[in-house]
């Protein structure tokens, strides 16, 4: 019982401190992913300016239970055609082949891929340096978010072989 009790003590201290660390005026945006059709993935997404960084942050439902999914920052903020292709391609301003986050070349909207837990959930946080939620041309404000059926690649040109769009969201400030 005190192991718990510790765990949640740190857990609260956590979770406390990188909310200190966020200031409360920085630019931030959100996404509400939707199913494509015939999907149940779902989930929400928080992008904060930090600096010259942006922090994402996701909570994802609905996926194949310890499995990996391509997941991305699309070029248009459109969800209308229910599978998911109405995003278009991958946001890429700087006319970079596709690739890892933290490799040289790879396009802005490629961020690392999701993990799912057994139950099918994934929590997700990472710190991207390639786009903003300020207005400028790498902006992610008006820009499509996208879960893909399957594990991107990282190489195969320009998609990552991702398959499937299983949730849309338009990227809106908040």
């Amino acid at each position: 019982m005190k192991s718990i009790q510790f765990a949640a003590g740190i857990t609260a201290v956590t979770i406390l401190a990188a909310c200190q660390s966020v200031p409360p005026d920085a630019p931030r945006a959100t996404a509400d992913l939707r199913p494509t059709t015939g999907s149940t993935v779902r989930g929400t997404a928080t992008f904060v300016q930090l600096g010259a960084k942006v922090r994402l942050t996701a909570n994802v439902s609905g996926l194949k239970p310890n499995s990996e999914f391509g997941f991305h920052v699309h070029e248009a903020g459109d969800c209308s055609s229910g599978d998911g292709m109405s995003t278009k391609g991958h946001f890429n301003p700087l006319g970079k082949p596709h690739g890892m986050q933290g490799s040289p070349e790879h396009h802005a909207g490629d961020i690392p891929s999701l993990k799912s837990d057994g139950a099918g959930n994934a929590g997700f946080t990472a710190d991207i340096d390639t786009v903003t939620v300020a207005a400028g041309p790498t902006s992610v404000v008006g820009r499509g978010l996208i879960v893909h059926a399957q594990p991107d690649d990282f190489k195969t040109q320009p998609t990552g072989n991702a398959g499937a769009r299983s949730a849309c969201a338009v990227i809106q400030r908040s």
